[in-house]
């Protein structure tokens, strides 16, 4: 026994940073930004930190479910750029929702909230007495990125996303890759002023390599989603729609021409909002449900990579 979605929402920021907007803060213009990312804008937080985002991604979600927080088991919560190290993430986001179930956070990057929901069906498959989990990917990035870099600034944005699961048999399979210990894409923590520790660190923003981050990406999504798909017996014809972390759009392309499928088997929003980490999958989720485009019983397939480096797919029944 597993689970099934029955609720999505999303929030983002209402500040729109367009490509223009940054051709003024770096030297970048549109043309460059589109060609490589393929992205056009993304919205920015003047005023609300991580966890007033979430919140109203995941009130979204409740509503759209028509569930009550108190009637929540578990909120499972993913994230990199949150206000603090402590409370985690999820304990504020039960204190914002008035929840009053555990509530714990979890940390891949980018792939994350995939991630959370193998852990939400490993709890639903353990506490047979849960019902309803909330699993919210929530991001400010902009709190974390060098401003003056143009080859991060360009490619993030702030935004959440969330789902209610309820138990039920929709979740059927999942492949989880890590490569610990690689500086590919990593987020230094602060440097801190500790008298005694003498070693050089780095600044805590974004750091990134991106040749080799691309081709990280497009191996990790051609490779597992042909391994689910071989390992269920399914051809991309029995898959409605792929839903791919929103990194760069000329990833998602190569990833295609790689498993020798069309680029509109796959939903992408990446010109909107740009790369908002753990936020990206659910948020996409969820403006393909509202789409109308995805129908009940559609079998998807939800694929991430990021920091870690960490990767996933999972295979859904909607």
């Amino acid at each position: 026994m597993s689970f099934r979605i029955i609720g999505t929402g999303m929030y983002v920021p209402p500040k729109v940073v367009t490509n223009d907007d940054l051709s003024h803060i770096v030297e970048t213009n549109d043309e460059w930004i589109t060609k490589r990312v393929g992205i056009k804008e993304r919205h920015v937080s003047e005023n609300e930190f991580t966890s007033e985002m979430g919140a109203k991604a995941a009130q979204a979600a409740l509503d759209d479910a028509g569930v009550k927080a108190e009637e929540l088991d578990l909120i499972l919560a993913a994230t990199v750029s949150g206000e603090t190290v402590s409370p985690s993430m999820a304990c504020m986001l039960q204190n914002r929702l008035g929840a009053t179930c555990p509530a714990m956070e979890l940390n891949a990057a980018c792939a994350a909230f995939l991630y959370l929901l193998e852990t939400a069906a490993a709890y639903f498959a353990l506490h047979k007495e849960y019902k309803r989990i909330l699993v919210v990917g929530c991001e400010r990035m902009s709190a974390i990125l060098d401003w003056t870099d143009r080859s991060t600034c360009v490619i993030f944005g702030d935004g959440s996303g969330a789902a209610v699961l309820e138990r039920g048999d929709g979740y059927l399979d999942s492949v989880l890759t890590v490569k610990g210990g690689d500086d590919v894409i990593k987020i230094p923590h602060f440097v801190g002023t500790s008298p005694f520790f003498n070693r050089e660190q780095d600044t805590p923003y974004i750091h990134m390599k991106g040749q080799e981050t691309f081709k990280y990406a497009v191996n990790a999504i051609s490779t597992d989603i042909t391994t689910l798909l071989e390992r269920n017996n399914l051809t991309m014809d029995d898959i409605a729609w792929i839903v791919p972390h929103q990194a760069n759009a000329r990833i998602i392309d190569f990833a295609c021409h790689r498993l020798n499928i069309s680029t509109d088997k796959m939903f992408v929003n990446i010109e909107k909002y740009g790369n908002t980490s753990s936020a990206s999958v659910p948020m996409a989720l969820h403006e393909l449900k509202e789409s109308g485009k995805l129908k009940r019983g559609d079998k998807i397939i939800l694929c991430a990579f990021g920091g870690g480096l960490s990767n996933m797919a999972c295979l859904i029944e909607y």
